[in-house]
């Protein structure tokens, strides 16, 4: 006789167990390094509807740094924890693949072995069926045996909302605040309310998924558990075989809360171990789905003068006279003789350009939001020249040149291993390079740049997160690797286990 509960049903609920548990740990890391939510994309202070932290932030731009607002949660609770929201982010990604691979296979096996017509409700009798069974749980009291196999309708309506309704929502909303999303389907991220409109909806489809985990798990014991447990481990429904059930599934919970916290130490002892291997494995998931998504227009997003934020987040304190003397010297003078060096580090050619010498070139001006792996995010009509005409003024591409490395006055905020304070740097590959929204900006809002925004140019590069975009610009250089430069891995925030190099994501 074939099993009530098959291998497949019973594997892919396990696997889905350790995935769940992977993708809330990791975005629980992911929250504490912004532990707060709006609704409006200008995150400004006293906006948010929920904080989860005590500070209170100043109402001036620039002297509060949303590094400073992280929180850093204990590896028994988050994946990583200790304030790693880039590798938290890398396992995030790595479980949203799996659990969304794990979740296809549920679903087709669940259509093609006709097990859907006991979960799906198939009568509009399911809902007031549903409501005498809530009433009774309310009340204490449990469905008799008869009602209850497999599933009471409150279950089948329940399961049925998850799989179809809340598992999808969750998907959608994650999807929308991806930069490459953004720069290929403004209207898509508009739909959700913008990039905190999307972040604050996953947020509550996380409480719900939570919510309906701890009510699942805990019927599974509080209402006939000879008959659940015995489901759950062996597929049949032999009350006989309880004890020994009973013993497996606490054995096997054990078991996963130990692999969910031993990821989190296994992560944290070498964390560029981690990175080296997690980045390869995400990389997957960003060339089938996202590496491919290049913007189509010839701005970043359909936004008008009436989305522009109040309020602008920085990540990162302008350069001091010990980090860096040539720019605050420069500083006092109002960038009088500011100068940027372009490179071409394959032939071993430069040139320095002046601030006027960009300004004279093709103007690009656009409004887009600027969105920071942390979370935050911010409005703004960024002007400058594109990248590409800035390092024309050194030449014609050189052959062999793959990447664009672009480095910063600024020190990086603190290195994983301890290490001294590098300057700032990132690499972009050439397709990123020659995007209508990659440009090196030079006004914000019809005003020369803010200094805590990369005074007196930064860089934009409307398809990634803000950790791409290098402020107080000091050097533009071909390169033909960025393997050669740093620790090799494409930038300050990879060489800190931080991140992935395609920041499309």
């Amino acid at each position: 006789m074939n099993p009530d509960f098959p291998l497949w049903l019973r594997a892919t609920h396990l696997i889905n167990f350790v995935l769940i548990g992977m993708l809330l740990r990791s975005g629980w890391e992911m929250l504490s390094s912004m532990p707060r939510l709006w609704w409006s994309n200008d995150c400004a202070p006293g906006k948010e509807w929920l904080k989860f932290t005590k500070r209170e932030l100043p109402k001036e731009e620039g002297v509060y740094t949303s590094l400073m607002d992280e929180k850093s949660l204990s590896p028994l609770i988050a994946l990583p924890g200790r304030e790693n929201i880039g590798l938290g982010r890398h396992w995030h990604g790595l479980s949203v693949m799996l659990w969304v691979l794990n979740g296809l296979v549920y679903v087709v096996l669940l259509f093609a072995t006709g097990l859907w017509r006991r979960l799906i409700p198939t009568s509009w009798d399911v809902f007031p069926e549903a409501f005498e069974t809530l009433k009774m749980y309310l009340s204490f009291n449990v469905p008799s045996i008869e009602h209850f196999q497999p599933y009471d309708a409150l279950q089948m309506l329940g399961y049925s909302f998850v799989i179809f309704i809340l598992a999808p929502f969750m998907i959608l909303t994650g999807v929308a605040m991806a930069p490459a999303i953004r720069a290929r389907f403004p209207w898509y991220v508009k739909l959700w309310g913008g990039h905190q409109g999307a972040r604050s909806l996953h947020f509550i489809a996380m409480v719900l998924m939570s919510g309906f985990i701890v009510m699942h798990v805990g019927l599974v014991f509080l209402v006939h558990p000879k008959y659940n447990l015995v489901h759950m481990v062996f597929g049949d429904v032999e009350p006989a075989r309880f004890a020994q059930a009973f013993v497996i599934v606490i054995a096997t919970i054990v078991a996963v809360l130990v692999f969910w916290v031993a990821l989190s130490y296994w992560t944290l002892a070498d964390r560029a171990r981690a990175h080296s291997i997690l980045v390869p494995l995400t990389e997957i998931g960003r060339k089938i789905f996202l590496n491919r998504l290049r913007p189509t227009n010839s701005a970043p997003g359909n936004f008008t003068e009436d989305d522009i934020s109040e309020f602008h987040w920085t990540n990162g304190l302008p350069p001091t006279e010990e980090e860096s003397a040539d720019w605050v010297r420069m500083r006092e003078q109002d960038f009088a003789g500011y100068e940027i060096v372009l490179a071409d580090d394959i032939g071993g050619t430069e040139k320095k350009v002046t601030l006027d010498e960009i300004r004279s070139l093709p103007q690009a001006s656009y409004i887009a939001v600027h969105t920071c792996m942390q979370g935050w995010s911010a409005t703004s009509r960024w002007t400058g020249a594109k990248l590409t005409d800035v390092l024309g003024l050194l030449g014609p591409r050189p052959a062999g040149a793959r990447y664009v490395l672009i480095d910063s006055f600024g020190l990086a905020q603190k290195m994983y291993d301890n290490r001294p304070r590098e300057p700032f740097y990132a690499v972009i590959d050439l397709e990123t390079a020659e995007e209508e929204g990659t440009i090196l900006s030079y006004e914000r809002n019809g005003r020369p740049l803010d200094i805590h925004l990369g005074a007196p140019a930064r860089l934009r590069v409307e398809s990634n997160h803000g950790y791409k975009m290098v402020k107080w610009v000091r050097s533009i250089r071909w390169i033909a690797d960025y393997r050669d430069y740093g620790d090799g891995r494409g930038g300050t925030r990879e060489d800190s286990a931080l991140q992935a190099f395609n920041g499309r994501i």
